[in-house]
């Protein structure tokens, strides 16, 4: 479930770092410079980068399409082409029995055996469509929190990284103390380490 869903699951972060002077125009030069490169076309085995949270075919952002008011609104893809390894496995098997008869032996040694694998993989990558993977983000300017739609560890390892490329900016994860720290006001501030949870033995 993305933006553009009626429910979702999301993540929040704070964004750390001061934004350039000229900001949009940077922005901008950014997004177009990371944004997907297609790899249906091309032998490689994975791409990420930025597209429309409108239409996942969308990288060229016509008119910043990305920007509304205060907001930033990406969607990360990630075209991959994946072996599974249990197909990797039966392929690799059956090519090995064709060379022993062929060349009339019992056994390979592991040398042969790691070409084997190696060639047979990359003859499975190359007939492997890339599978995609999309994930949306709503960065607020404002307040500089930014709202990911996954709460997958290894998409959120992603998006640091991509973020951090694309703007020159971190990204902190908001845990439920950090996000009541920024709500609390007055009193209840003053008194907020007081707060923290004990750990129980």
């Amino acid at each position: 479930m993305g933006l553009l869903t009626g429910s979702a699951s999301l993540t929040r972060f704070s964004v750390i770092g001061d934004l350039p002077d000229s900001f949009w125009d940077f922005a901008a030069q950014r997004v177009a410079a990371t944004s997907f490169k297609d790899i249906d076309d091309t032998m490689d085995e994975y791409s990420i980068g930025w597209v429309s949270v409108a239409d996942m075919f969308d990288a060229g952002f016509a008119y910043s399409s990305y920007a509304a008011g205060d907001y930033i609104t990406l969607t990360m893809r990630i075209d991959e082409r994946k072996v599974t390894p249990s197909v990797l496995k039966k392929y690799v098997m059956k090519e090995e029995e064709r060379v022993k008869r062929e060349k009339q032996i019992p056994r390979l040694n592991r040398a042969a055996r790691l070409e084997i694998k190696e060639r047979v993989r990359a003859e499975l990558i190359r007939k492997s469509p890339p599978v995609p993977s999309t994930y949306d983000l709503c960065w607020n300017l404002a307040d500089n929190t930014l709202l990911f739609f996954s709460t997958s560890k290894k998409a959120m390892a992603l998006l640091e990284d991509l973020f951090k490329e694309t703007f020159n900016l971190s990204l902190i994860l908001q845990i439920p103390w950090l996000t009541g720290l920024r709500m609390a006001e007055g009193e209840a501030l003053e008194k907020y380490e007081d707060m923290r949870p004990a750990i129980l033995l």
